[in-house]
């Protein structure tokens, strides 16, 4: 069967308009408003006549479908000239600074061991030479380079770590609505207003117009 596309209902939320029906199908029973849905007219034919009627129907929430595109696409808009994370530009790879974060106090420390031990090694074999002396300085100078950078190291992870946390709450006062919310706000809106001003009504008038006069002789 052919079912009409309302002119201003985009293709991407046509299956927004189909949940948005099937809900109320779905709790129809439950509703006093549409007593007959199920006996009168099956789910399937009131959700057939609903979808072949999506033109009258989505034009009672027009204008806040309207404001919902319109949102939406400000937000799309907003992501889209947002600039890449450092880390997502391409070419870039882990930075300089973080790479001598990492090498420096490696280096360091494998230079300090090194200088320390042959310098231990030859002041005890020839402790009158001056060379011995001079590579345990060199290690020692080694060694608190290398303590140093493990600090800067540390120091580094830490400014990361708070950097990436979340947000604290401000309890100041409201937080400022981002886009998210403003876009979920005004789904919610087209939605409450297809369903109350669109869906319901048109339910109510097919199950009204299906109803035996009162008084009519049965069968």
């Amino acid at each position: 069967m052919h079912m009409n596309v309302a002119p201003h209902l985009l293709t991407e939320d046509r299956a927004e308009y189909e949940r948005v029906l099937d809900d109320a199908l779905s709790t129809a029973h439950a509703r006093p408003d549409l007593a007959g849905a199920g006996t009168r007219l099956s789910l399937a034919q009131l959700r057939s006549l609903t979808l072949n009627a999506t033109t009258l129907v989505t034009s009672a929430a027009a204008g806040e479908y309207e404001h919902f595109v319109k949102v939406r696409e400000q937000h799309r808009a907003a992501l889209g000239a947002r600039p890449p994370a450092p880390s997502d530009r391409p070419g870039d790879g882990p930075g300089v600074v973080a790479i001598l974060t990492v090498m420096v106090p490696v280096l360091a420390g494998t230079a300090a061991a090194i200088f320390l031990l042959v310098g231990a090694v030859l002041h005890a074999v020839a402790p009158t030479v001056a060379f011995g002396a001079t590579l345990l300085t060199a290690g020692l100078v080694f060694g608190a380079v290398a303590a140093a950078g493990l600090l800067g190291a540390a120091a580094g992870l830490l400014v990361t770590a708070l950097r990436n946390s979340p947000a604290e709450v401000s309890t100041d006062g409201p937080r400022e609505p981002g886009p998210d919310d403003e876009l979920s706000r005004a789904r919610e809106a087209w939605r409450r207003a297809l369903l109350e001003r669109g869906i319901l009504p048109f339910l109510r008038d097919v199950l009204a117009a299906t109803t035996p006069p009162t008084g009519s002789p049965g069968p």
